[in-house]
């Protein structure tokens, strides 16, 4: 997949594309019928997506939690795994915020990217105050000679999938649910840093993985699965949370304890997948409370891996 951050004077072959539009927040099978209609409506053009970086939230609210479920690289892989072979990845920012709808739609859209043909979902909103909907993307791209599908909501029992429910499922502790709505277990992908390295003093060496813009999900310990850099994937436990226990302090953090596995992980980046939550996090009486809470919640987590 060949990636774009910008949308003025593109080669040739970068142009003429079916495009689906939306911000892809972990690219969910809702994203995922985006992505198909934009291919039947146009097969023999490539398959592209417009997507943008930072999400806007991130620029229109600061001060929110981080709320991501994908950030840019990982995005990128699982749009590449839909088969997109464009993306138009745009930067946010406080001057493009300003750019009206119209402008969006003739600018960006017909002359920037030539697109053939645009897919969004019904409630997609774009341009300066949201001043652009579905009805007006349609009239606008159509008479532009750009034909466009507008894709209704992927929905179960509990009505539409969204990028929102899945994070609520994250937090309320059941990564199964989200599996269920990405098509994918939920990963959260990082350098491994330095921690204080208690962890080998007790048996359990960890990689620490700073949560930084990813959404924190439900504090507490889970089986996991890990791919390192090698492209090899490992079966661990991973606590996230603070770790009262040793009053780690205040920021949340992952981290990790690869199964049978030895090796130097520091400055590798690392995918961590949450396959089931295991238990909440909990203060502990001491190190040694801790040392068998632990190896419990590792046999669990082999048991629940097999």
């Amino acid at each position: 997949m060949r990636i774009f951050r910008h949308w003025q004077d593109l080669p040739a072959d970068a142009r003429g594309a079916t495009v689906a539009l939306g911000n892809f927040d972990g690219v969910h099978l809702g994203h995922a019928s985006v992505i198909r209609a934009a291919h039947v409506a146009r097969p023999e053009a490539p398959l592209a997506v417009l997507t943008f970086e930072p999400h806007p939230r991130e620029i229109f609210r600061p001060d929110d939690p981080p709320f991501r479920l994908t950030l840019s690289a990982e995005r990128a892989d699982a749009l590449a795994a839909l088969g997109v072979r464009l993306l138009y990845e745009l930067p946010f920012d406080d001057s493009f915020s300003h750019m009206t709808a119209e402008d969006f739609v003739f600018r960006v859209l017909h002359e920037g990217l030539g697109a053939r043909h645009l897919t969004s979902g019904q409630d997609f909103a774009f341009g300066h105050r949201r001043g652009g909907d579905a009805g007006f993307l349609t009239a606008r791209a159509e008479a532009l000679g750009m034909g466009v599908t507008l894709v209704p909501p992927v929905t179960d029992a509990q009505g539409p999938l969204s990028s929102t429910r899945i994070r609520r499922a994250l937090q309320d502790g059941y990564p199964e649910r989200a599996t269920a709505e990405l098509g994918r277990p939920w990963t959260i992908r990082g350098p491994v840093t330095h921690g204080d390295k208690r962890g080998r003093t007790i048996g359990f060496p960890t990689a620490n993985v700073p949560l930084g813009r990813h959404l924190e999900p439900a504090r507490g310990v889970y089986a996991v699965t890990v791919r390192t850099q090698d492209g090899l994937h490992h079966k661990g436990v991973a606590n996230i949370g603070r770790r009262p226990t040793v009053n780690a302090g205040p920021e949340s953090r992952l981290e990790v304890n690869l199964f049978d596995f030895s090796g130097d992980l520091y400055g590798q980046e690392i995918t961590v997948a949450l396959h089931v939550y295991i238990r909440a996090e909990v203060k502990f009486s001491g190190l040694d409370a801790l040392k068998a809470q632990i190896a419990a919640d590792a046999r669990e987590a082999r048991r629940l891996l097999n």
